[in-house]
């Protein structure tokens, strides 16, 4: 049953936890919102919720940082974007075990806490370019290279990494200081079972109504449907899916596909027949529970990890 999976997270584990650093991405206070897409939203008032292995009330964004495994560091970062809907963070599942993955093959993790539903657009895109611009500003520090630096995300988190991914430009997602002229285009990206459109009847609907609200200008549905801002600057992409995904259509990776095909820019896409929705690193799941070889393989294509 998949019992290469277990001893990869076991291993990760062992090196990882004990290292793991939490850095604040606004340790000087949140920036204003500009123009939100939800002006009735209002941060939860109270501490920021812990039930289970999920986060929610997240109002003090940041990043916990897991170095890559001592012995084969390859210079590469990932931004770890967990799913959750824009309304909780599946921390464990989508966060903490992809970062134990990925450091146990020579990567730097950082998985990302961001705002949520509370403050809705554009929140989670200046959390997630925040990050991207912190990491490579002090790529030395983290032992990675300034051009190496990736994001993954899973199903929301999908959307939140595949937003980076294309508007990492957008007037929206600067905070309005120095670390504003720090690139914040990612170098590569990993979408899980990604929300990609804001649009029916492909779209999740609890995400798009926990990001934009229940009555969304049309201008801002299309500019979050992400598929619509690919360029030939979008990053190299891989993306994993399920057919039998009842939640987010496995139609949002295919019209991302698509679109990244149409601009030419490297990208690959698996569908298996059985996951689900929300799959992440649990066995069991037939051929989809082997989406981590692909990914390693696809890494390592693009030599972003070394032997």
């Amino acid at each position: 049953m998949r019992s290469w999976i277990m001893a990869l997270l076991s291993l990760a584990t062992a090196g990882a936890l004990a290292q793991t650093s939490v850095v604040a991405l606004w340790p000087d206070g949140l920036p204003k919102l500009a123009a939100p897409a939800k002006p009735q939203a209002r941060p939860q008032a109270g501490p920021e919720r812990l039930e289970g292995e999920r986060i929610g009330n997240v109002t003090e964004p940041t990043l916990t940082v897991y170095p890559a495994s001592y012995d084969r560091p390859a210079g590469t970062a990932v931004i770890i974007c967990p799913g959750g809907g824009y309304e909780f963070l599946s921390f464990t599942r989508e966060g903490h075990q992809y970062a134990q993955w990925l450091s146990n093959l020579g990567v730097t993790a950082f998985v990302l806490k961001s705002r949520l539903s509370g403050y809705g657009h554009p929140a989670p895109l200046q959390d997630v370019l925040r990050a991207v611009r912190l990491v490579r500003s002090q790529a030395a520090k983290y032992g990675v290279a300034p051009d190496r630096i990736g994001v993954m995300g899973s199903s929301a988190g999908g959307h939140l990494a595949a937003s980076a991914s294309t508007l990492y430009d957008n007037p929206a997602g600067r905070a309005g200081d120095a670390l504003d002229a720090v690139s914040a285009r990612p170098d590569f990206a990993m979408l899980m079972y990604p929300v990609i459109s804001m649009e029916a009847p492909v779209t999740h609907q609890g995400s798009r109504n926990a990001l934009l609200g229940a009555t969304p200008p049309q201008q801002l549905v299309e500019l979050m449907s992400v598929q619509k801002q690919v360029t030939s600057s979008t990053p190299p992409t891989l993306l994993i899916h399920s057919q039998d995904d009842d939640v987010v259509p496995a139609e949002n990776s295919i019209q991302y596909f698509q679109a990244l095909t149409r601009a030419h820019v490297p990208a690959e896409l698996y569908i298996f027949e059985h996951g689900g929705h929300g799959m992440a690193m649990r066995a069991g799941q037939g051929n989809a529970s082997d989406w981590p070889r692909r990914a390693e393989e696809w890494l390592r294509a693009r030599k972003l990890i070394v032997q």
